[in-house]
């Protein structure tokens, strides 16, 4: 029975870094080689990173990734790797256009490219503005097996390359993905590739990116997965990982496979068809359980969060401690992803900050081991106020602006980068002040609705308590009622639904994209849905003023969902 050990180097790359995400690639083959693989399978465009954007458009980019992508099969073979099989993304170009590429090096040359043929253009996606699609597929013999490559989407499709590969009789897939997370993606994925799995009767080395990269954030969670559904291997999520797994295939009767199948062009390259030794010993099989559902979010938001600022440049992040849950979760998130030391907290009181408030923002800072130092606003308010006459709204909103510009200013002042503590419920609705709290160069709960927030917030305290560790947020914050505190006695629900009941409807309006009719179908009251939709329609242009933040939901404000700032249609029973 033919024999091959597949290696799945399951990797965090940064975009544009193409002499880093190189020696990256060398260095996890060689660890490949190390464990006896005789194939090593990259992501998508793991060698400039992904999503590329419009750096696809730019000839100097593409050029050097076609070179580089040359350069890195002499550097693989020079690292003594040269007998393993590199299957790795990277940008290409020809005199059609960019194209999102797969090449096959092997004993220091590139002896296959392939490029992608499904370009996605939903969602995050928007590859049909950069890539030409592919019209050919090739077929690889190493060691007497046939592989066959699909890239990304051309898995998600039904039909197509799949399809096509299934009816030239390949043994095996090797699918490289840069697949962004959401919640539950897991769920979706396995049985996807299962089903693909059976459609082309050959298992699918499936392998994904790890790591963030400005809104996105990858989860790994590689697979292999048998034509009956079997899960070969999995490798844990959100850490690189190299997973290694024996692959048996059952001997087939092959005919030449050049020619038109299914549509696709299929070009073969012999490689070598002398078996394997059958392995001694069999390699240790590897199936990581998928995380739990506030373990996953949790996990993919320090990702999102530590990648942006490390690949950005910076060393700590500065934020407000109101004492409530947004500022406590998102610092909890920061010292998580960063470590303590590199967490500034600033406590802004102001008249109307109450004293829990200001003591829950100093049990939050003992609680977390950070940086905390208290900067009373009141003063620099009442300047406001008393020389431009300010009161209600006015009065409200600068006592916001006033602690975006403080936290700009140490910013400047110290080198810090500035997060927003805001949630996608409040970004929902608009209930932030622009050059306020909406201030900061990162949102790590941008995509986190409110109730979703207080469930992590009990999350990641109870798991502290599991590890006998001191629960990082104060309780106080979780159990009282939200306050923005910029008028005496002031609550959110003096302004809003109630967090629940608004979480239901954002979720049907934002999310599922539900008319006002299919709202109140569903049993929401009409005038509540009319204020909500209201306020979520007229908020459009201070989302697109907000800072960047880790997607985890199907639908994220920003790319995935783009609406016009001036827009007068109103999804309502009133218009």
């Amino acid at each position: 029975m033919p024999q091959l050990r597949i290696a799945l180097a399951q990797v965090n790359t940064s975009v544009g870094d193409l002499s880093g995400n190189a020696e990256l690639v060398v260095e996890r083959t060689r660890l490949a080689a190390a464990e006896g693989a005789h194939v090593v399978v990259f992501p998508e465009m793991t060698l400039t990173g992904y999503p590329v954007e419009d750096l696809a458009l730019r000839g100097a980019f593409t050029a050097a990734s076609k070179a580089a992508v040359d350069d890195l099969a002499t550097a693989v073979a020079d690292a003594g790797c040269g007998d393993l099989l590199v299957v790795v993304g990277y940008l290409d170009s020809d005199e059609v256009g960019p194209r999102n590429a797969v090449a096959a090096l092997y004993r220091g040359e590139v002896v296959a490219r392939q490029f992608k043929h499904h370009l996605p253009n939903y969602g995050v996606f928007d590859e049909r503005r950069y890539f030409k699609p592919g019209s050919e597929l090739t077929v690889l013999r190493l060691h007497g097996v046939d592989l066959g490559m699909v890239v990304c989407e051309d898995l998600w499709q039904d039909g197509g390359p799949i399809t096509a590969l299934g009816a030239a009789g390949v043994d095996l897939v090797l699918s490289p993905n840069a697949s962004p997370y959401e919640r539950a993606k897991d769920d979706v994925r396995l049985p996807l590739v299962a089903r693909r799995a059976a459609e082309a009767k050959a298992p699918i080395v499936y392998t994904n990116q790890v790591g963030g990269q400005d809104d996105l954030v990858f989860d790994g969670d590689s697979i292999v997965v048998s034509p009956d559904g079997t899960l070969l291997g999995r490798a844990p999520q959100f850490v690189e990982h190299l997973l290694v797994v024996d692959v048996e295939l059952p001997r087939r009767e092959r005919e030449g496979l050049d020619g038109t199948v299914k549509g696709f062009r299929v070009r073969r390259r012999v490689l070598g068809d002398t078996p394997v030794e059958p392995y001694s010993p069999t390699h240790r099989l590897v199936v990581a359980e998928p995380l739990p559902d506030e373990a996953e979010v949790w996990s993919a938001l320090v990702v999102g969060l530590r990648d942006y600022v490390r690949k950005n440049g910076f060393r700590s992040v500065i934020l407000g401690f109101s004492g409530g849950i947004d500022s406590a979760v998102t610092a909890a998130l920061a010292v998580d992803a960063l470590g303590a030391d590199a967490v500034h907290g600033v406590s802004m009181p102001s008249k109307y900050s109450s004293e829990h408030s200001r003591a829950d923002a100093a049990d939050l800072a003992r609680r977390l081991g950070c940086h905390f130092r208290v900067e009373s606003v009141e003063n620099m308010v009442a300047t406001y106020v008393d020389q431009l006459n300010l009161t209600g709204l006015a009065e409200e909103n600068i006592q916001a602006r006033v602690r975006g510009m403080l936290l700009m200013a140490l910013s400047n002042l110290e080198g810090h980068l500035v997060l927003a503590t805001g949630n996608k419920t409040e970004l929902a609705v608009g209930y932030s002040t622009i050059y306020g709290d909406a201030v900061g160069g990162f949102a790590p709960i941008k995509d986190v609705f409110k109730t979703q927030v207080w469930k992590l917030a009990r999350w990641r305290n109870a798991e502290a308590e599991k590890r006998g560790e001191t629960p990082p947020i104060p309780p106080n914050s979780i159990t009282k009622p939200p306050s923005a505190e910029l008028r005496p006695g002031q609550l959110d629900t003096d302004s809003l639904p109630d967090y629940a009941l608004l979480d239901d409807i954002l979720d049907d309006y934002v999310e599922g994209d539900r008319g006002f009719a299919d709202l109140i179908a569903a049993g929401f009251d009409a005038e509540v849905v009319d204020r909500v939709v209201r306020m979520v329609d007229r908020a459009e242009y201070k989302r697109r003023q907000y800072p960047p933040g880790t997607k985890i939901t199907f639908k994220a404000f920003g790319r995935d969902r783009r609406l016009p700032m001036t827009n007068l249609w109103r999804e309502s029973h009133r218009r």
